[in-house]
């Protein structure tokens, strides 16, 4: 673990639930690129603290499940099924 790393984890003070992170990625699936950040924590179903939720955001971010567009709405990218769908797919393969 980098320094920089070590230091975001302490700054933590509550770490998400398993549950409240599937609660926001299902919400977000639901919502695709309707809400913005501060909209996304106030429509949640189940409420949450601003900084767990901030910790949850940063985690989809860096595993690439959500995107946040130039207006600052976020969405929902990850396919893994039909992106396997499309790898397969030997007419959209690159040339050698």
């Amino acid at each position: 673990m980098t320094q920089i790393e070590n230091k975001e984890i302490k700054g933590i003070l509550r770490f998400p639930r398993l549950d409240t992170v599937l609660m926001v990625e299902e919400f977000i699936k639901k919502n695709d690129g309707e809400y913005k950040k501060r909209a996304l924590w106030e429509n949640l179903p189940k409420g949450t603290m601003y900084q767990t939720f901030c910790v949850i955001i940063n985690y989809l971010l860096y595993s690439r499940k959500i995107s946040i567009d130039a207006e600052g709405k976020i969405g929902w990218i990850y396919y893994p099924d039909s992106a396997h769908y499309y790898f397969k797919r030997k007419d959209l393969s690159r040339r050698k």
